[in-house]
């Protein structure tokens, strides 16, 4: 009996980890280019310790290697959102000026004029530095990620060409999320992907959303909730037998 309700609230416990993934991915639904990346189960192991190997408990297992699915694409009409096109991701510069990647692409010019994106980490060139357009500046984005900027009264309608976006096919390279939100190759921090076979493009005037599927999260929600409720009936039912054994110990003493 005690070994049932030590295993049912073990795993109640262990369940934690794939609440917290599920309510994560829940929360992210509407952010910009956010992936998926954890996948977590509860799988049964050997308990360690002294006596028998027959003891087994649940135990929380989890992955974390970035879902490059692409997710909807949504028209904005905004001249400075792109949608990375495949697998493409975006280079960035993160708060210690490191290099990252991001497929967050609703951008913005800051008041120095680098090219950022809506999280505020500064976009870079292709070349590796930042990306700088003028301030005043319409800017215009190619499929191709080149920048062209056009400054109002200088006769130039096609703009002058002021870098091309750092982007990188990452169909070949399995990522993983860094603790600010942004992607590295996995076990490298501040490295460059190498490009894969597809050439690299990006929508504009677009943005693409999440690749949460809500309903599935709450289904999977759902089923947490009940798996919760039946570790503790059965915990409850084990308190019960134990009651019921007190009980008849007393009678026939």
């Amino acid at each position: 009996m005690d070994r049932l309700a030590f295993n049912a609230a073990a795993a109640i416990n262990e369940q934690r980890l794939t609440r917290q993934v599920a309510v994560n991915e829940l929360a992210n639904v509407l952010t910009p280019g956010f992936k998926r990346s954890y996948e977590s189960a509860v799988v049964a192991v050997t308990a360690e310790g002294p006596g028998m190997p027959t003891r087994i408990q649940p135990q929380a297992t989890a992955t974390d290697v970035i879902q490059l699915n692409p997710g909807p694409v949504m028209a904005t009409g905004r001249p400075l959102d792109i949608s990375m096109n495949d697998r493409a991701v975006l280079g960035v510069s993160t708060a210690d000026g490191k290099l990252a990647f991001t497929r967050r692409g609703d951008l913005r010019i800051s008041s120095t004029g680098v090219l950022e994106n809506g999280s505020g980490y500064a976009v870079r060139a292709d070349g590796g530095g930042p990306l700088t357009v003028p301030v005043n500046a319409d800017v215009n984005i190619n499929a191709d990620g080149t920048v062209f900027a056009v400054v109002p009264g200088q006769g130039n309608p096609a703009g002058v060409l002021v870098g091309r976006l750092m982007l990188r096919d990452a169909a070949q390279t399995k990522l993983e999320r860094r603790e600010d939100g942004l992607f590295q190759p996995e076990g490298k921090e501040n490295a460059d992907i190498t490009n894969g076979t597809k050439p690299t493009t990006v929508t504009a005037r677009a943005l693409e959303g999440s690749n949460v599927n809500a309903m599935q999260i709450l289904v999977k929600m759902m089923d947490q909730s009940r798996s919760f409720e039946q570790q503790v009936r059965i915990i409850q039912e084990v308190k019960s037998g134990d009651e019921a054994g007190s009980s008849m110990m007393k009678l026939n003493a």
